[in-house]
Formats: C-alpha cells, structure tokens, sequence
C-alpha cells in the first residue's frame, strides 16, 4: 500500500501513527473487552477519555477557566443555525463579516432567527478596510471565519469588536496557530481539518454566554444543557472522539502549538513563494495581506493545463488539489497532519510542471 498525500479541504489527512494507533485498538480498547465504537458513552472508561481529552485541550490551546468546553454533533453547518439560537434569546441584532462563501452561508442560516447586520462583504481577494466596517455596539455577538477554505481568505488578526461576544467559524484555522482564546465568545471547529475525523464538533463558549436560547433550540443542541451534562445528555460521537483525543495526544508529541505554528508557517511560505515566483504561470488570486495560512488556491494559465496538471500530480502520489467547484482552479490544504515533505514534493512536482508546459 502505498499512502498519498492528501491535500484535500476536508477530510484531512490524518498522521499515520494515529491511523496504526486506532488500528491495533479497533478489536479491543485497552482491556475493556470490546472495540472503541461498541463502548458505551456513560461508562468509567469513555468518561474518563472525555475529561482527559478536555483537560489536554484546555492545556494544549490555553482554554480559560470560565469557559466550558462542548463536544456536538452537526457538524460546522449545523453551528450557523445553532449559534443564533443558542444566543438570541434576549437580543435578536446580531452582526456578520461575509467574507466567504461559509460566513455567506453562515448569515444567511441566522437569518431565522435574528436580525443581521452586514458588517462588510468582502471581495473574494480582499478584506475591505476596518474604517467601512458596520458594527453595532449593542449586538448580541459578532460572527466571522478567521479563514474562509474555498476562495483562501484570511483575517490577519482578531477583529476588535469592543464589548460584543464575538463568535468564530474557527473549522479550519483552529490549532494550526497560537491563538487567544480570551478574545472570543465562542469557538467552534468541525474535528476533519485539525482534530481528527468528521462527526464531532467542539466549541468553547464563555460561561456567561450560556442560557441565552430561544425556546425552540432543541434540547441535543442547547448549549448550556449540554455544559450541564458534559455533553452527554444524549449519546456523544464516540469514535470521533477518540479520534480526536488520538490527534491532541500527536499534537502534545510534536511539541505542542507553538512547534506546530512554525512548522506550518515554513510549509505555506514555501509554497506562495513557489506560486510567486513562476512568473504568472501559476497565480494565487488573494491580495497578499489576507492570504490564508492553511488553504492555498491556485490557478494555471488554462483549463486544459489544470486537468493535466491534476492528474499527473494524482500520479505522483500528491492528490485532491481540485479547487472547490463553485472557483475551479487548484487547491492545497495545509492541515497540521500534511507532513513538510509532503509540501516539498508539490512545490518539487509544480517546478517541474511549469518548466515542462510553459
């Protein structure tokens, strides 16, 4: 078997070592007679994976102590429904920064249950400047995508919202960076970019933020019920779970956020300065200042060169660079698990591609 690397948007590669871990334990989860999926969610051993896993989350992000920490079903989509109602119980004004097709998505599910405010719509190359910015002080929270995956689209820094609770679409952007989590509201990340495999989400929410839904929030999707019941008022996902325990404990291994920020810093850097200097043949359509540190997008000069292009580089063992099909194009996702070398063998392989079809 010989295993490819996967640049795809998610489901991320994972590291092999998690994937041999999760083998040799799939019959049997240490001694408890039975495989990992067939554990029950309430006994002593999956309870006790969940507080390790919380505990090393909170250690290995720099999780407050005021905040609680929530492991939910629903995917990322399902946190653009579940965040307004799980916040607008007393206030309906709600801001978002539309800078993607996601945070796009994002206001357009809030919309049934709040009032949004636009607070810009970006290009799909550029962040407008914070001076055309429409806040509102007394909204009850902000909502924006530090980074938009499809169209490659960053905010290089936090936006200051003053006192209103912001809230982060942090899917993809989640762990791959320092990051003070003091500055949110509330956090979420679908687990199959940096945390594992899909199927559990976890979001951090401040305290004081909890007992804010509307009426009609479902009970499985109430925030502060779930806090209540450590996320257990109905049966978690488990294997998603463990998977995720699996990647924090790789992550620890490779020492920890400010070893993995450098690591990924290096990998993105040599690939914008491959796209950079082939001189337009392959050209990455965001301005400079907003790129995205994890999903790079390029383009060739036509589409006929990027069909080769994609299925020469599936040849070599460097799949799923297909850009997402509403920009066309290429993609890399650089996730925590794509190894550097993994990088080095692309920017190798697109050398030698545009030296060849120049």
């Amino acid at each position: 078997m010989t295993r490819a690397y996967n640049f795809g948007a998610g489901p991320a590669m994972l590291p092999e070592s998690v994937l041999e871990k999760a083998r040799s334990q799939m019959l049997e989860f240490d001694d408890a007679g039975t495989s990992i999926m067939e554990l029950g969610h309430r006994t002593a051993m999956f309870q006790e994976i969940l507080l390790k896993l919380e505990a090393k989350l909170r250690a290995l992000i720099g999780i407050p102590a005021n905040y609680k920490v929530l492991f939910l079903p629903g995917g990322g989509q399902g946190q653009f429904s579940l965040v307004p109602m799980n916040m607008t119980k007393h206030n309906k004004k709600v801001d978002y920064f539309v800078t993607g097709i996601w945070s796009e998505r994002a206001a357009k599910f809030a919309r049934r249950y709040a009032n949004v405010n636009i607070v810009t719509e970006a290009s799909l190359s550029s962040i407008p400047d914070r001076s055309t910015w429409k806040l509102q002080n007394d909204a009850a929270y902000a909502y924006y995508c530090p980074n938009e995956t499809i169209n490659g689209l960053a905010f290089p820094d936090i936006p200051d919202c003053g006192n209103v609770p912001l809230v982060a679409d942090a899917t993809s952007s989640l762990l791959s960076e320092n990051i003070d989590i003091s500055k949110f509201g509330i956090l979420f990340a679908a687990a199959q970019k940096n945390l594992g495999i899909a199927g559990v989400t976890l979001l951090i929410i401040r305290e004081d933020l909890l007992n804010n839904s509307i009426d009609e929030t479902p009970e499985v999707f109430n925030y502060a019920i779930q806090a209540k019941e450590n996320s257990c008022l109905n049966t978690i996902p488990t294997f998603p779970v463990y998977m995720m325990d699996l990647m924090v404990d790789w992550m620890i291994d490779q020492g920890g956020l400010p070893a993995i920020t450098e690591i990924n810093k290096r990998k993105v850097g040599k690939l914008y300065q491959c796209i950079d200097s082939s001189n337009g043949f392959y050209t990455n359509p965001i301005d400079k200042r907003y790129r995205s540190q994890v999903n790079v997008p390029f383009t060739l000069p036509d589409d006929k060169l990027l069909n080769l292009f994609l299925a020469e580089a599936a040849k070599v063992g460097l799949r799923y660079l297909n850009g997402h099909k509403l920009v066309g194009g290429a993609r890399a996702s650089l996730y925590n698990a794509m190894p550097e070398i993994g990088v080095d063998k692309l920017v190798s392989f697109m050398h030698d591609f545009a030296k060849k079809h120049r």
